[in-house]
């Protein structure tokens, strides 16, 4: 059974940090591509960061490059995503899921984190 679990949300002040993290089982975490999404009430879900599987490449959306960075530790089943100089713009609930190339999304979903950003 494939199982993408989500942590590390919070509610951070603009400019803080946060590192979001996506934990996998149930499958091979080097054979596929994880990606971030944003989803806010109201609005299309966007994605965020995704990094393909076979060091393939890393991506990011506009809003978030240069301040957010995305890794793995396949050895861990992990994916990581950082997030720095948060905005309230950045508030919302991430979910990961195992697409691999900007935007594709796959079965999988992890049941999200939700993230503030406000003074």
């Amino acid at each position: 059974q494939v199982q993408l679990v989500e942590s590390g949300g919070g509610m951070v002040q603009p400019g803080g940090s946060l590192r979001l993290s996506c934990t996998v089982s149930g499958l091979t975490l080097d054979y596929y591509g994880i990606a971030w999404f944003r989803q806010v009430p109201g609005e299309e879900r966007e994605g965020i960061s995704c990094t393909s599987n076979r060091g393939r490449g890393n991506y990011y959306s506009d809003s978030v490059k240069g301040r957010f960075t995305i890794s793995r530790d396949n050895a861990k089943n992990t994916v990581t995503l950082q997030m720095t100089n948060l905005q309230p713009g950045d508030s919302g609930v991430y979910y990961c899921n195992t697409g691999g190339g900007p935007w594709y999304e796959g079965p999988y979903w992890g049941q999200g984190t939700q993230v503030t950003v406000s003074s």
